[in-house]
Formats: structure tokens, sequence, C-alpha cells
């Protein structure tokens, strides 16, 4: 059986690889690709870009799979499938350390959260159309935290952790790929 001090080795051990190289034009071509899809984000007239509907399709199937471990859970549900696949396929790049694609699927993570803060900030108006209708996740949520009347307030830090975590990722790569140029020191006998 698989316990969580094997998971804590093999974390250590995969840390301990390096990452994969990034040539200038990688992140030339990357850096060029988050600033298009950042300047999407932000010129959207609506917030909901073609990145989105992928995301509800990851939200919508979250509710009954978490669902099946009770109505909590499949209330959450939605919001943890839609951070959950991204969060996933960020591990599968971290495992074999590539750098590019770490990159990509954190921003995609970080990017889930700007349309998880537009669904917060909706909680108390309820303007926002509902796939198959039913309850808004988070008029429920808040309400249960009793932090309804903060829905706006929460979806702006939301926003923040979003906007903040695609620029570190972008950052991140800067820094591994600066870390590549840099001589490397031969040790004096």
């Amino acid at each position: 059986m698989l316990t969580p001090r094997d998971i804590l080795d093999c974390t250590r051990r995969i840390s301990g690889y390096p990452w994969k190289p990034v040539s200038t034009w990688q992140l030339a071509a990357t850096s060029f690709g988050l600033a298009w899809f950042l300047y999407l984000l932000k010129t959207a007239d609506d917030g909901f870009i073609f990145l989105d509907h992928v995301n509800l399709v990851f939200h919508e199937a979250g509710h009954p799979i978490f669902g099946l471990f009770g109505g909590t859970l499949g209330l959450y549900g939605g919001t943890i499938g839609q951070l959950a696949i991204p969060a996933a396929v960020w591990l599968a790049f971290w495992r074999q350390r590539d750098t590019i694609g770490c990159t990509v699927a954190g921003i995609w993570f970080f990017e889930n959260f700007l349309n998880i803060a537009r669904y917060m900030a909706d909680a108390r108006a309820q303007v926002l159309p509902l796939v198959g209708g039913g309850e808004h996740d988070w008029t429920e949520i808040f309400s249960r935290w009793g932090a309804l009347n903060s829905d706006t307030a929460i979806a702006q830090w939301a926003s923040a952790v979003g906007w903040v975590g695609m620029l570190a990722m972008g950052g991140w790569l800067v820094w591994i790929w600066l870390g590549a140029k840099k001589p490397k020191v031969v040790g004096s006998d």
C-alpha cells in the first residue's frame, strides 16, 4: 500500500532531478504566448475566453464526481474539478521536469482563478447564466460560510491570485532560462 512516506520519498527523489533547459527561442515563444493570452484575458468583453469553455466542462464534471462523496463535496466539486485537472497536468510535467509544460499548465491552473472569481463575485447578484439552471455554487458556499456579503471582496482576492500566479509562472520560466545561462564554476584544487 502506498503511504504518505512513499509519496514524500518519491517527491524528494524527483525534486533532485534537473529541469529541462529552456532555449532562448522557447522562452521567446512562450513569453509571446503568455503576453497574448494575458491580453485576451484583459480585453475580453465578458471575461470569458476560449479556455474557459474547457474549464467549464471540468467544473461541471466535478459536481457529480465529487458528489459521490457527499453533498458538500458535490457543491465544492465544481471548483475542485476545475482546479484539479490543470493541477494534475502540472504534476505530470513536474514529474518529467518539463519546464515549458509546467509553465503552461501553471498558467492554465491560475487562469481558472479569474473564472472562479467572476463566479464568486456573482453570488449575490446572480446575473451570470448557469449551465442547466440549478443553484449558484458560490451563493450556497458563501451562505454556509456566513460570508455572502463579502462575495466581491473575496472574488478580488481570488482574481489577484490568478493574475499574480500567471505572472509568477512566466517569471519562473525566465528564472530557469537564466539559470541555464550561468557559466559553470569550476572548483580549484
